[in-house]
Protein backbone atom coordinates (compact mmCIF):
# COMPACT_ATOMS: atom_id res chain seq x y z
CA UNK A 1 0.00 0.00 0.00
CA UNK A 2 1.43 3.42 -0.89
CA UNK A 3 1.10 6.42 1.30
CA UNK A 4 2.42 9.87 0.78
CA UNK A 5 2.00 12.80 2.84
CA UNK A 6 3.01 16.36 4.46
CA UNK A 7 1.20 18.83 6.50
CA UNK A 8 2.08 22.24 8.58
CA UNK A 9 1.14 20.87 11.94
CA UNK A 10 1.64 24.75 13.37
CA UNK A 11 -0.94 25.82 11.16
CA UNK A 12 -3.08 22.91 10.36
CA UNK A 13 -2.55 23.55 6.74
CA UNK A 14 -1.69 20.42 4.76
CA UNK A 15 0.50 20.60 1.45
CA UNK A 16 0.36 17.13 0.32
CA UNK A 17 0.18 14.10 2.49
CA UNK A 18 0.14 10.04 0.84
CA UNK A 19 -0.84 6.67 2.14
CA UNK A 20 -0.95 3.90 -0.22
CA UNK A 21 0.66 0.71 -1.45
CA UNK A 22 3.53 0.58 -3.61
CA UNK A 23 4.15 -1.10 -6.79
CA UNK A 24 6.15 -3.57 -4.49
CA UNK A 25 3.93 -3.86 -2.33
CA UNK A 26 1.80 -7.27 -2.41
CA UNK A 27 -2.03 -6.48 -1.89
CA UNK A 28 -4.11 -8.22 0.39
CA UNK A 29 -6.74 -11.17 -0.11
CA UNK A 30 -8.99 -9.41 2.00
CA UNK A 31 -8.90 -6.03 0.35
CA UNK A 32 -12.46 -5.32 -1.14
CA UNK A 33 -12.56 -6.18 -4.92
CA UNK A 34 -14.42 -2.62 -5.24
CA UNK A 35 -10.95 -0.61 -4.25
CA UNK A 36 -8.92 -2.29 -6.77
CA UNK A 37 -5.43 -0.32 -7.31
CA UNK A 38 -5.42 2.15 -10.20
CA UNK A 39 -3.36 0.79 -13.22
CA UNK A 40 -1.03 3.93 -12.97
CA UNK A 41 0.55 2.80 -10.02
CA UNK A 42 0.02 5.60 -7.83
CA UNK A 43 -1.19 6.24 -4.32
CA UNK A 44 -3.74 4.70 -3.12
CA UNK A 45 -4.68 6.63 -0.07
CA UNK A 46 -4.03 10.37 0.14
CA UNK A 47 -3.63 11.25 3.79
CA UNK A 48 -3.41 14.96 5.82
CA UNK A 49 -2.85 16.48 9.55
CA UNK A 50 -4.46 19.08 9.96
CA UNK A 51 -4.60 19.16 14.16
CA UNK A 52 -1.96 20.63 16.14
CA UNK A 53 -3.12 21.41 19.75
CA UNK A 54 -2.67 25.06 18.56
CA UNK A 55 -4.97 24.57 16.03
CA UNK A 56 -7.90 22.91 17.91
CA UNK A 57 -7.84 26.10 19.98
CA UNK A 58 -8.47 28.09 17.14
CA UNK A 59 -10.89 25.93 15.75
CA UNK A 60 -12.56 25.97 19.60
CA UNK A 61 -12.48 29.84 18.95
CA UNK A 62 -14.23 29.66 15.71
CA UNK A 63 -16.97 27.14 16.92
CA UNK A 64 -17.69 29.56 19.57
CA UNK A 65 -18.91 32.58 17.02
CA UNK A 66 -20.28 30.12 14.17
CA UNK A 67 -21.11 26.42 15.11
CA UNK A 68 -21.43 25.76 11.50
CA UNK A 69 -17.61 25.97 11.50
CA UNK A 70 -15.09 24.09 13.62
CA UNK A 71 -13.40 22.47 10.83
CA UNK A 72 -10.66 23.09 9.03
CA UNK A 73 -11.73 25.52 6.26
CA UNK A 74 -8.69 25.50 4.02
CA UNK A 75 -9.28 21.99 3.33
CA UNK A 76 -12.17 22.35 1.59
CA UNK A 77 -10.34 24.59 -0.94
CA UNK A 78 -7.32 22.07 -1.53
CA UNK A 79 -10.39 19.51 -2.40
CA UNK A 80 -12.23 22.37 -4.79
CA UNK A 81 -8.41 22.01 -6.96
CA UNK A 82 -7.70 18.54 -6.28
CA UNK A 83 -11.13 15.94 -5.61
CA UNK A 84 -11.38 15.92 -9.32
CA UNK A 85 -7.88 14.27 -9.95
CA UNK A 86 -8.18 12.19 -7.01
CA UNK A 87 -11.42 10.67 -8.35
CA UNK A 88 -9.91 10.47 -11.73
CA UNK A 89 -6.90 8.31 -10.26
CA UNK A 90 -9.28 6.46 -7.67
CA UNK A 91 -7.47 7.38 -4.52
CA UNK A 92 -8.78 7.82 -1.69
CA UNK A 93 -8.36 10.34 1.02
CA UNK A 94 -8.28 10.54 4.34
CA UNK A 95 -7.41 13.53 6.40
CA UNK A 96 -7.77 15.10 10.40
CA UNK A 97 -9.67 18.06 9.02
CA UNK A 98 -12.74 17.42 10.55
CA UNK A 99 -11.22 19.09 14.11
CA UNK A 100 -14.32 19.79 15.93
CA UNK A 101 -16.88 19.55 13.59
CA UNK A 102 -16.01 16.62 11.41
CA UNK A 103 -20.21 15.72 10.29
CA UNK A 104 -20.36 19.64 9.12
CA UNK A 105 -17.03 19.13 7.01
CA UNK A 106 -18.66 15.71 5.53
CA UNK A 107 -21.63 17.90 4.76
CA UNK A 108 -19.52 20.28 2.94
CA UNK A 109 -17.48 17.88 1.02
CA UNK A 110 -20.53 16.12 -0.16
CA UNK A 111 -21.97 19.90 -1.23
CA UNK A 112 -18.68 20.83 -2.70
CA UNK A 113 -18.21 17.21 -4.56
CA UNK A 114 -22.21 17.92 -6.13
CA UNK A 115 -21.08 21.55 -7.41
CA UNK A 116 -18.30 19.85 -9.04
CA UNK A 117 -20.20 16.92 -10.66
CA UNK A 118 -17.90 14.59 -8.80
CA UNK A 119 -19.71 11.35 -7.30
CA UNK A 120 -17.61 11.19 -4.36
CA UNK A 121 -18.68 9.00 -1.30
CA UNK A 122 -18.01 10.87 1.78
CA UNK A 123 -17.79 9.24 5.31
CA UNK A 124 -16.95 10.46 8.67
CA UNK A 125 -15.47 9.47 12.13
CA UNK A 126 -16.45 10.97 15.59
CA UNK A 127 -17.01 10.30 18.75
CA UNK A 128 -13.58 12.27 20.01
CA UNK A 129 -15.08 15.42 21.35
CA UNK A 130 -15.55 15.03 25.55
CA UNK A 131 -18.02 16.78 27.92
CA UNK A 132 -16.35 20.24 28.82
CA UNK A 133 -16.05 22.22 31.69
CA UNK A 134 -16.17 25.47 32.14
CA UNK A 135 -13.54 27.84 30.25
CA UNK A 136 -12.37 24.33 28.32
CA UNK A 137 -13.30 25.28 24.33
CA UNK A 138 -11.99 21.75 23.11
CA UNK A 139 -11.71 18.56 25.12
CA UNK A 140 -10.72 15.99 22.58
CA UNK A 141 -9.63 12.00 22.93
CA UNK A 142 -7.43 10.71 20.09
CA UNK A 143 -8.73 8.32 18.52
CA UNK A 144 -7.22 5.04 16.54
CA UNK A 145 -7.64 4.37 13.01
CA UNK A 146 -10.25 1.28 13.18
CA UNK A 147 -12.97 3.84 12.63
CA UNK A 148 -11.40 5.21 9.64
CA UNK A 149 -10.80 1.45 8.65
CA UNK A 150 -14.96 1.09 8.71
CA UNK A 151 -15.72 4.21 6.58
CA UNK A 152 -13.05 3.10 4.05
CA UNK A 153 -14.68 -0.60 3.87
CA UNK A 154 -17.66 0.70 3.08
CA UNK A 155 -16.50 2.41 0.41
CA UNK A 156 -15.85 5.52 1.34
CA UNK A 157 -13.74 7.91 -0.86
CA UNK A 158 -12.82 10.99 1.20
CA UNK A 159 -13.09 9.75 5.10
CA UNK A 160 -12.38 12.63 7.37
CA UNK A 161 -12.30 12.72 11.44
CA UNK A 162 -12.12 15.04 14.11
CA UNK A 163 -9.24 14.23 16.84
CA UNK A 164 -7.48 10.90 16.14
CA UNK A 165 -3.53 10.08 16.79
CA UNK A 166 -1.70 11.49 13.75
CA UNK A 167 -0.06 7.92 12.93
CA UNK A 168 -3.72 6.61 12.87
CA UNK A 169 -4.09 8.28 9.21
CA UNK A 170 -2.05 5.81 8.18
CA UNK A 171 -2.89 2.67 10.22
CA UNK A 172 -6.78 3.05 9.39
CA UNK A 173 -5.96 2.28 5.38
CA UNK A 174 -3.27 -0.17 6.60
CA UNK A 175 -6.34 -1.65 8.58
CA UNK A 176 -8.83 -1.67 5.69
CA UNK A 177 -6.30 -2.62 2.96
CA UNK A 178 -4.86 -5.47 4.75
CA UNK A 179 -7.31 -6.75 6.66
CA UNK A 180 -5.43 -6.70 9.86
CA UNK A 181 -7.32 -7.60 13.50
CA UNK A 182 -7.11 -5.25 15.90
CA UNK A 183 -4.64 -7.94 17.82
CA UNK A 184 -2.02 -7.82 15.29
CA UNK A 185 0.16 -5.60 16.92
CA UNK A 186 3.18 -6.03 15.23
CA UNK A 187 1.89 -5.10 11.78
CA UNK A 188 -0.09 -2.13 13.64
CA UNK A 189 3.21 -0.83 15.43
CA UNK A 190 4.91 -0.73 11.77
CA UNK A 191 2.36 1.19 10.30
CA UNK A 192 2.33 3.41 13.29
CA UNK A 193 6.09 4.06 12.84
CA UNK A 194 5.31 4.53 9.28
CA UNK A 195 2.96 7.11 10.22
CA UNK A 196 4.73 8.83 12.48
CA UNK A 197 7.39 8.99 9.26
CA UNK A 198 4.94 10.99 7.36
CA UNK A 199 2.96 12.84 10.08
CA UNK A 200 5.15 16.01 9.68
CA UNK A 201 5.77 15.72 5.67
CA UNK A 202 9.37 17.08 4.51
CA UNK A 203 10.85 16.84 7.71
CA UNK A 204 11.21 13.12 6.52
CA UNK A 205 12.65 13.89 3.14
CA UNK A 206 15.42 16.83 4.22
CA UNK A 207 13.18 19.55 5.86
CA UNK A 208 14.35 20.80 9.61
CA UNK A 209 17.09 18.19 8.72
CA UNK A 210 20.46 18.68 10.95
CA UNK A 211 22.95 18.04 8.93
CA UNK A 212 21.28 19.78 5.61
CA UNK A 213 25.01 21.16 4.83
CA UNK A 214 26.18 17.79 3.61
CA UNK A 215 23.82 18.01 0.87
CA UNK A 216 23.33 20.25 -2.13
CA UNK A 217 21.26 23.27 -1.69
CA UNK A 218 19.24 22.83 -4.69
CA UNK A 219 18.17 19.48 -3.58
CA UNK A 220 16.62 20.76 0.05
CA UNK A 221 14.86 24.16 -1.46
CA UNK A 222 11.73 22.42 -2.40
CA UNK A 223 11.75 18.46 -0.96
CA UNK A 224 9.05 16.65 -2.08
CA UNK A 225 6.36 15.06 0.10
CA UNK A 226 7.12 11.42 1.07
CA UNK A 227 5.63 8.33 0.75
CA UNK A 228 5.33 4.94 2.40
CA UNK A 229 5.02 1.88 0.31
CA UNK A 230 3.32 -0.20 3.36
CA UNK A 231 3.48 -4.05 3.39
CA UNK A 232 0.87 -6.39 4.90
CA UNK A 233 4.02 -8.08 7.38
CA UNK A 234 3.51 -4.13 8.74
CA UNK A 235 7.18 -3.21 7.02
CA UNK A 236 7.32 -0.16 4.84
CA UNK A 237 9.63 1.75 2.56
CA UNK A 238 9.65 5.43 3.07
CA UNK A 239 10.47 7.52 -0.04
CA UNK A 240 9.09 10.41 -2.38
CA UNK A 241 8.13 10.41 -5.99
CA UNK A 242 10.80 10.87 -8.28
CA UNK A 243 12.35 13.91 -9.80
CA UNK A 244 11.14 16.11 -6.67
CA UNK A 245 13.71 17.88 -4.70
CA UNK A 246 14.74 16.64 -0.72
CA UNK A 247 16.97 13.20 0.15
CA UNK A 248 15.59 10.08 2.10
CA UNK A 249 18.10 8.59 3.81
CA UNK A 250 17.99 7.06 7.36
CA UNK A 251 19.47 10.14 9.10
CA UNK A 252 16.19 12.25 7.61
CA UNK A 253 13.95 9.33 8.77
CA UNK A 254 16.07 8.68 12.49
CA UNK A 255 14.89 12.60 12.88
CA UNK A 256 11.53 12.41 12.46
CA UNK A 257 11.20 8.60 14.36
CA UNK A 258 12.80 11.31 17.23
CA UNK A 259 10.89 13.93 17.00
CA UNK A 260 7.98 14.43 19.63
CA UNK A 261 8.13 10.60 21.08
CA UNK A 262 9.80 9.64 24.21
CA UNK A 263 10.92 6.45 25.38
CA UNK A 264 10.84 2.80 23.76
CA UNK A 265 7.19 2.55 24.12
CA UNK A 266 5.11 4.61 22.06
CA UNK A 267 1.33 4.25 22.59
CA UNK A 268 -1.55 4.97 20.74
CA UNK A 269 -4.65 3.69 21.25
CA UNK A 270 -4.65 0.93 18.31
CA UNK A 271 -1.00 -0.19 19.36
CA UNK A 272 2.31 0.35 21.46
CA UNK A 273 4.77 0.23 19.31
CA UNK A 274 8.43 -0.46 20.47
CA UNK A 275 10.59 2.48 19.07
CA UNK A 276 13.69 0.26 20.23
CA UNK A 277 12.73 -2.61 17.90
CA UNK A 278 12.77 -0.37 14.70
CA UNK A 279 15.29 -1.27 12.23
CA UNK A 280 16.18 1.38 9.72
CA UNK A 281 17.94 0.04 6.04
CA UNK A 282 19.07 2.15 3.34
CA UNK A 283 17.63 0.46 0.45
CA UNK A 284 18.79 2.49 -2.71
CA UNK A 285 19.05 6.12 -3.20
CA UNK A 286 15.49 7.72 -1.79
CA UNK A 287 14.74 4.69 -0.34
CA UNK A 288 14.73 3.23 3.27
CA UNK A 289 13.28 0.11 4.54
CA UNK A 290 11.57 -0.01 8.03
CA UNK A 291 10.61 -3.09 9.97
CA UNK A 292 11.38 -5.45 12.89
CA UNK A 293 9.10 -3.22 14.38
CA UNK A 294 6.78 -4.86 17.70
CA UNK A 295 3.91 -4.48 19.45
CA UNK A 296 2.25 -4.44 22.51
CA UNK A 297 -1.74 -4.07 23.42
CA UNK A 298 -2.42 -0.23 24.19
CA UNK A 299 -3.01 0.79 27.33
CA UNK A 300 -6.57 0.72 28.87
CA UNK A 301 -6.67 5.05 28.76
CA UNK A 302 -6.87 7.55 25.74
CA UNK A 303 -4.93 10.27 26.03
CA UNK A 304 -7.12 13.58 25.85
CA UNK A 305 -6.02 17.57 24.98
CA UNK A 306 -7.75 20.24 26.76
CA UNK A 307 -7.54 23.39 25.06
CA UNK A 308 -9.29 26.44 27.55
CA UNK A 309 -7.94 29.97 27.70
CA UNK A 310 -5.66 30.97 29.93
CA UNK A 311 -6.09 34.91 30.61
CA UNK A 312 -4.65 37.97 28.37
CA UNK A 313 -0.82 38.60 27.30
CA UNK A 314 1.50 41.55 25.48
CA UNK A 315 4.61 41.80 24.34
CA UNK A 316 6.89 45.07 24.05
CA UNK A 317 10.54 44.32 22.73
CA UNK A 318 12.96 47.32 23.86
CA UNK A 319 15.52 47.98 21.16
CA UNK A 320 18.96 48.77 23.06
CA UNK A 321 21.62 50.03 20.71
CA UNK A 322 25.75 50.25 21.06
CA UNK A 323 27.47 50.61 24.70
CA UNK A 324 25.89 49.68 27.91
CA UNK A 325 23.41 47.04 27.04
CA UNK A 326 23.51 45.67 30.28
CA UNK A 327 22.65 48.94 32.35
CA UNK A 328 20.29 50.22 29.66
CA UNK A 329 18.13 47.22 30.07
CA UNK A 330 18.11 47.56 34.27
CA UNK A 331 17.15 50.96 33.27
CA UNK A 332 14.00 50.70 31.16
CA UNK A 333 13.23 47.53 33.55
CA UNK A 334 13.31 49.55 36.67
CA UNK A 335 11.29 52.21 35.06
CA UNK A 336 8.21 49.78 33.52
CA UNK A 337 8.15 48.32 36.86
CA UNK A 338 8.34 51.36 39.10
CA UNK A 339 5.21 52.19 36.03
CA UNK A 340 3.50 49.18 37.27
CA UNK A 341 3.47 49.86 41.03
CA UNK A 342 2.03 53.34 40.60
CA UNK A 343 -0.30 52.92 38.21
CA UNK A 344 -4.28 52.57 38.53
CA UNK A 345 -4.16 48.93 38.59
CA UNK A 346 -2.30 46.07 40.18
CA UNK A 347 0.91 45.18 38.38
CA UNK A 348 0.21 42.37 35.41
CA UNK A 349 -0.07 38.54 37.46
CA UNK A 350 2.75 37.85 35.30
CA UNK A 351 5.71 39.64 34.44
CA UNK A 352 8.75 37.99 31.80
CA UNK A 353 12.38 39.73 30.55
CA UNK A 354 13.93 38.11 28.77
CA UNK A 355 17.42 39.92 27.02
CA UNK A 356 18.90 38.91 23.56
CA UNK A 357 22.11 39.82 23.52
CA UNK A 358 21.98 39.99 19.42
CA UNK A 359 24.19 43.05 19.35
CA UNK A 360 27.92 42.73 18.37
CA UNK A 361 31.03 44.90 19.16
CA UNK A 362 32.09 47.92 16.80
CA UNK A 363 29.13 46.60 14.62
CA UNK A 364 28.52 47.48 10.90
CA UNK A 365 25.08 48.20 10.55
CA UNK A 366 22.82 49.95 13.45
CA UNK A 367 20.63 46.25 13.34
CA UNK A 368 23.75 44.46 14.10
CA UNK A 369 25.09 46.64 17.21
CA UNK A 370 21.60 46.49 18.90
CA UNK A 371 19.96 43.92 21.58
CA UNK A 372 17.37 43.07 22.37
CA UNK A 373 14.85 43.18 25.30
CA UNK A 374 11.32 41.38 25.68
CA UNK A 375 8.90 42.65 28.13
CA UNK A 376 5.91 39.87 28.01
CA UNK A 377 2.93 40.45 30.63
CA UNK A 378 -0.14 37.99 31.34
CA UNK A 379 -3.25 38.88 33.67
CA UNK A 380 -7.01 37.50 33.88
CA UNK A 381 -7.76 40.93 32.92
CA UNK A 382 -7.44 42.69 29.91
CA UNK A 383 -6.63 45.83 31.18
CA UNK A 384 -3.95 44.85 33.26
CA UNK A 385 -1.84 44.03 30.06
CA UNK A 386 -3.58 46.68 27.67
CA UNK A 387 -3.21 50.16 28.60
CA UNK A 388 -1.47 50.19 31.43
CA UNK A 389 1.75 48.53 29.83
CA UNK A 390 1.26 50.55 26.54
CA UNK A 391 1.14 53.60 28.97
CA UNK A 392 3.96 52.68 30.70
CA UNK A 393 5.84 52.13 27.34
CA UNK A 394 5.31 54.90 25.52
CA UNK A 395 5.32 57.75 28.35
CA UNK A 396 9.42 56.37 28.53
CA UNK A 397 10.22 57.26 24.97
CA UNK A 398 11.75 60.72 26.25
CA UNK A 399 12.87 59.59 29.65
CA UNK A 400 14.88 56.54 29.14
CA UNK A 401 18.09 55.52 27.87
CA UNK A 402 19.46 56.94 25.32
CA UNK A 403 18.70 55.66 21.50
CA UNK A 404 15.29 54.68 23.13
CA UNK A 405 12.59 52.72 20.88
CA UNK A 406 10.82 49.77 20.44
CA UNK A 407 10.33 47.44 17.05
CA UNK A 408 6.32 47.82 17.57
CA UNK A 409 4.43 49.61 20.02
CA UNK A 410 2.38 47.44 22.14
CA UNK A 411 -1.61 47.00 21.24
CA UNK A 412 -4.33 45.86 23.76
CA UNK A 413 -4.13 42.46 25.10
CA UNK A 414 -4.50 39.48 23.24
CA UNK A 415 -6.07 36.40 24.34
CA UNK A 416 -3.62 33.28 24.94
CA UNK A 417 -4.72 29.63 24.93
CA UNK A 418 -3.29 26.51 27.68
CA UNK A 419 -3.57 23.34 26.17
CA UNK A 420 -3.71 20.14 29.29
CA UNK A 421 -3.27 16.75 28.56
CA UNK A 422 -5.75 14.10 30.48
CA UNK A 423 -6.48 10.36 30.15
CA UNK A 424 -10.18 8.99 29.84
CA UNK A 425 -10.97 5.21 29.86
CA UNK A 426 -11.01 3.78 26.29
CA UNK A 427 -14.84 2.24 26.59
CA UNK A 428 -15.79 5.59 27.61
CA UNK A 429 -15.06 7.44 24.04
CA UNK A 430 -17.88 6.69 21.98
CA UNK A 431 -15.80 6.05 19.11
CA UNK A 432 -18.31 6.05 15.73
CA UNK A 433 -17.43 5.39 11.98
CA UNK A 434 -20.30 7.25 10.43
CA UNK A 435 -20.73 5.85 6.86
CA UNK A 436 -21.55 7.12 3.43
CA UNK A 437 -25.41 5.95 3.72
CA UNK A 438 -25.33 7.64 6.96
CA UNK A 439 -25.25 4.01 8.74
CA UNK A 440 -23.81 4.70 12.43
CA UNK A 441 -21.09 1.99 13.00
CA UNK A 442 -19.77 1.72 17.05
CA UNK A 443 -16.21 0.99 17.15
CA UNK A 444 -15.55 -1.35 19.64
CA UNK A 445 -11.96 -0.98 22.13
CA UNK A 446 -9.46 -3.19 21.76
CA UNK A 447 -9.95 -6.44 22.45
CA UNK A 448 -6.98 -6.38 25.15
CA UNK A 449 -5.43 -3.49 27.32
CA UNK A 450 -1.42 -3.69 28.41
CA UNK A 451 -0.72 -0.68 31.12
CA UNK A 452 2.07 1.21 30.15
CA UNK A 453 5.67 0.82 32.32
CA UNK A 454 8.65 1.91 31.64
CA UNK A 455 11.06 -0.41 29.71
CA UNK A 456 14.30 -1.57 31.62
CA UNK A 457 17.34 0.68 30.32
CA UNK A 458 19.40 -1.14 27.74
CA UNK A 459 22.87 -2.15 28.54
CA UNK A 460 25.12 0.67 26.49
CA UNK A 461 27.95 -0.32 24.38
CA UNK A 462 31.90 -0.61 25.22
CA UNK A 463 33.06 2.79 25.53
CA UNK A 464 35.57 4.36 23.26
CA UNK A 465 38.82 3.89 24.22
CA UNK A 466 40.57 7.16 25.61
CA UNK A 467 42.51 9.75 22.97
CA UNK A 468 43.10 12.86 22.15
CA UNK A 469 40.10 15.17 22.41
CA UNK A 470 39.22 18.96 20.73
CA UNK A 471 37.11 21.17 22.17
CA UNK A 472 33.99 21.77 19.40
CA UNK A 473 30.07 21.79 19.05
CA UNK A 474 28.27 18.91 19.55
CA UNK A 475 26.61 19.16 16.45
CA UNK A 476 30.22 18.56 14.24
CA UNK A 477 28.68 14.93 15.27
CA UNK A 478 25.49 14.38 16.36
CA UNK A 479 22.26 15.20 14.76
CA UNK A 480 19.19 16.41 16.72
CA UNK A 481 15.55 17.25 16.59
CA UNK A 482 13.43 18.92 18.94
CA UNK A 483 9.39 19.60 19.70
CA UNK A 484 6.93 19.92 22.05
CA UNK A 485 4.28 17.69 23.79
CA UNK A 486 1.88 20.75 25.82
CA UNK A 487 4.25 22.04 28.11
CA UNK A 488 6.88 19.83 27.95
CA UNK A 489 9.53 19.65 25.18
CA UNK A 490 11.93 16.47 23.81
CA UNK A 491 15.11 16.62 22.37
CA UNK A 492 16.37 13.61 20.63
CA UNK A 493 19.83 13.19 19.60
CA UNK A 494 21.53 10.55 17.37
CA UNK A 495 24.88 9.69 15.36
CA UNK A 496 25.80 8.09 12.06
CA UNK A 497 27.81 5.49 13.12
CA UNK A 498 28.53 3.11 15.77
CA UNK A 499 31.66 5.13 17.25
CA UNK A 500 30.03 7.92 17.64
CA UNK A 501 27.47 5.98 19.47
CA UNK A 502 29.87 4.47 22.10
CA UNK A 503 30.84 7.84 22.88
CA UNK A 504 27.60 9.35 22.77
CA UNK A 505 25.74 6.46 24.62
CA UNK A 506 28.69 7.46 27.34
CA UNK A 507 29.11 11.60 27.43
CA UNK A 508 25.87 12.86 26.89
CA UNK A 509 24.16 11.77 30.48
CA UNK A 510 21.42 13.72 32.10
CA UNK A 511 24.17 15.94 34.09
CA UNK A 512 25.68 17.47 30.95
CA UNK A 513 22.36 17.81 28.87
CA UNK A 514 21.62 20.37 31.94
CA UNK A 515 24.77 22.10 31.89
CA UNK A 516 24.53 22.94 28.21
CA UNK A 517 20.97 23.85 28.38
CA UNK A 518 20.84 26.03 31.62
CA UNK A 519 17.43 26.39 31.12
CA UNK A 520 16.45 22.80 32.14
CA UNK A 521 18.48 22.87 35.13
CA UNK A 522 15.99 22.84 37.86
CA UNK A 523 13.63 20.95 35.57
CA UNK A 524 13.04 17.04 35.16
CA UNK A 525 14.39 15.59 32.60
CA UNK A 526 14.27 12.21 31.74
CA UNK A 527 17.27 10.25 29.02
CA UNK A 528 16.15 7.40 27.22
CA UNK A 529 18.30 5.16 25.06
CA UNK A 530 17.42 3.98 21.33
CA UNK A 531 20.66 1.86 20.64
CA UNK A 532 18.74 0.19 17.25
CA UNK A 533 19.06 4.28 16.19
CA UNK A 534 22.25 5.07 17.79
CA UNK A 535 20.05 7.67 19.49
CA UNK A 536 19.48 9.47 22.88
CA UNK A 537 15.99 10.66 23.34
CA UNK A 538 15.50 13.48 26.16
CA UNK A 539 12.39 14.71 27.83
CA UNK A 540 12.05 17.95 29.34
CA UNK A 541 9.15 18.43 31.74
CA UNK A 542 7.36 22.19 31.83
CA UNK A 543 10.29 23.67 29.59
CA UNK A 544 7.38 25.05 27.57
CA UNK A 545 4.60 26.14 30.61
CA UNK A 546 1.37 25.59 29.81
CA UNK A 547 1.32 24.81 26.00
CA UNK A 548 2.49 26.37 22.43
CA UNK A 549 -1.12 28.74 22.70
CA UNK A 550 0.55 30.54 26.11
CA UNK A 551 3.60 31.62 23.80
CA UNK A 552 5.80 31.29 27.35
CA UNK A 553 9.13 30.98 25.24
CA UNK A 554 10.80 32.92 22.85
CA UNK A 555 10.53 29.32 21.42
CA UNK A 556 7.18 28.42 22.41
CA UNK A 557 6.95 24.53 20.58
CA UNK A 558 11.07 24.06 21.42
CA UNK A 559 11.39 23.81 17.69
CA UNK A 560 15.30 25.41 18.22
CA UNK A 561 16.24 23.43 21.52
CA UNK A 562 17.74 20.57 19.39
CA UNK A 563 19.92 23.32 17.39
CA UNK A 564 21.15 25.29 20.19
CA UNK A 565 22.08 21.91 22.05
CA UNK A 566 24.16 21.30 18.71
CA UNK A 567 25.97 24.42 19.43
CA UNK A 568 27.20 23.58 22.68
CA UNK A 569 30.68 23.11 22.98
CA UNK A 570 32.10 19.57 24.26
CA UNK A 571 35.32 17.87 24.30
CA UNK A 572 34.86 15.74 21.16
CA UNK A 573 37.51 13.14 20.53
CA UNK A 574 39.61 13.63 17.61
CA UNK A 575 38.60 10.21 15.74
CA UNK A 576 35.08 11.66 15.15
CA UNK A 577 36.74 14.83 14.02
Amino acid sequence: MLTGGGADGATGAVTGTGTGTGATGPASTARPASTARPASGGLDVLTGDYLAELTMLILGRDLLKDPTTGYAKTFLRQMEEGLGLAHERGVRIVANAGGLNPAGLADALRALAGRLGIPARVAHVEGDRLPARDGVLAANAYLGGAGIAACLDAGADIVVTGRVTDAALVTGPAQWFFGWGPEEYDRLAGAVVAGHVLECGTQATGGNYAFFTGHDPKLLRRPGFPLAELREDGSAVITKHPGTGGVVDTGTVTAQLLYETGGARYAGPDVTARLDSVRLTQEGPDRVRIDGVRGEAPPPTLKAGLCRLGGFRNEVVFVLTGLDIEAKAELVRDQIEDAFARGPKQAPAQVRWELARTDRADAGTEETASALLRLVVRDPDPEAVGRSLSGAAVELALASYPGFHVTAPPGKGALYGVFETAYVPAGEVPHTAVLPDGTRVAVPVPPESRALEPVPAPPLPEPLPAGPTRRAPLGLVAGARSGDKGGDANVGVWVRDDRAWRWLAHTLTVDLFRQLLPETKELTVERHLLPGLRALNFTVTGLLGEGVASQARFDPQAKGLGEWLRSRHVDLPEELL
